[in-house]
């Protein structure tokens, strides 16, 4: 176990206190595990003349549309304990019942990796990501990713889309993130997040000395032409991250962020549209910047720190069984706090 603390205090210790108030996630009710599905919707009026297949698919969002129609076929998925054709008109008053047996979602393999688990129950582990660790396998990262650790750790979470990730941090990032052990905790965490209610502080070290916080405000695409960096871009997602100065030091500042929206690299891509990149960030700054006489201390310092500044700290969602507010807190990475100490010594401002 970390040193990671949980709480369940309503209001966060924290600059931003923007943990906002959760409704339950939906009207879902369950009995369900992660292998034996069996989940139940009432639907409501706004419901009214839309497609049952429709429905469904927006109900349950984490299957595919043509799935939902096979079960509703086989009698998995039954409207008012019937079986209906997926054109059926919706009044808004049916109940949905949907009891199968999931497949599997994941071709990846479980490997014993060992994890640093800060929380765990029934339904949510909240682990801190060591720095290095991919989240997810891809091209490149066939293994060795916290997916695969996920499925040694807990083998029922292969029946989860995503191994029941609800979101992803990057590689060279460090600190926390929530994964689900069931679907209707999948479900709940998912919406929490599109609603913006998943409260996520990052820690993270800039070039440069900024002078208050704020907000940055800006949308996110991928780059037109370099397609492994996102940008700031007309057309792009929405993206918030809210901001504010901790520590100043000569030529460097150390900030706390705090996301509104989740996209990729949307951090560093901020800070680097406001004009200060984060420390170390091979991407989006290339060769590391040393300042004009700085200490052999602070040259070797800043040459050693491999990745970009960035740690997810703080954490904090509604409990998606109990309603229970959490908050979840993780220390500095070894390396990040190591820095931070020597800029404090070498790089003081004046």
């Amino acid at each position: 176990m970390t040193s990671a603390q949980s709480s369940n205090s309503n209001v966060p210790e924290n600059d931003f206190n923007l943990l906002e108030d959760s409704e339950d996630a939906d009207n879902h009710t369950s009995a369900s595990t992660a292998t034996r599905l069996s989940l139940q919707f009432q639907l409501d009026e706004s419901y009214l003349g839309q497609r049952i297949d429709q429905v469904a698919a927006t109900v349950w969002s984490d299957f595919s549309r043509e799935k939902l129609k096979q079960w509703m076929q086989a009698g998995h998925l039954l409207v008012n304990g019937n079986i209906v054709k997926p054109k059926y008109k919706c009044d808004g008053s049916e109940h949905l019942t949907l009891d199968v047996e999931l497949e599997a979602q994941t071709t990846a393999q479980p490997e014993n990796i060992p994890l640093d688990i800060v929380y765990e129950d029934d339904d949510i582990l909240i682990i801190n990501k060591h720095v290095g660790m991919v989240v997810h396998p891809g091209a490149g990262n066939p293994n060795g990713t916290l997916v695969n650790a996920l499925l040694y750790h807990h083998p029922k979470s292969a029946e989860l889309s995503r191994a029941g990730l609800v979101h992803r941090i990057d590689k060279d990032t460090s600190g926390l993130l929530v994964v689900a052990k069931t679907l209707e905790a999948q479900f709940s965490l998912s919406k929490q997040l599109a609603k913006k209610s998943v409260y996520r502080i990052y820690d993270a070290i800039t070039y440069g000395t900024i002078i208050a916080g704020g907000t940055i405000d800006e949308p996110i695409k991928r780059h037109p032409v370099d397609r492994i960096k996102m940008a700031v871009l007309p057309g792009g997602r929405d993206a918030v991250t809210h901001y504010n100065v901790k520590e100043r030091f000569q030529n460097f500042t150390r900030v706390q962020a705090q996301l509104e929206t989740g996209r990729t690299h949307q951090i560093r891509v901020h800070f680097m549209y406001l004009g200060y990149p984060l420390l170390g960030d091979s991407v989006y700054v290339g060769r590391i910047r040393i300042p004009a006489g700085a200490s052999e201390t602070l040259t070797e310092a800043l040459r050693g720190f491999k990745r970009q500044a960035l740690h997810a700290s703080k954490l904090g969602l509604v409990h998606p069984r109990t309603g229970e507010e959490m908050m979840f807190e993780a220390p500095w990475a070894e390396d990040f706090a190591a820095l931070v100490e020597v800029l404090r010594k070498e790089n003081k401002a004046y």
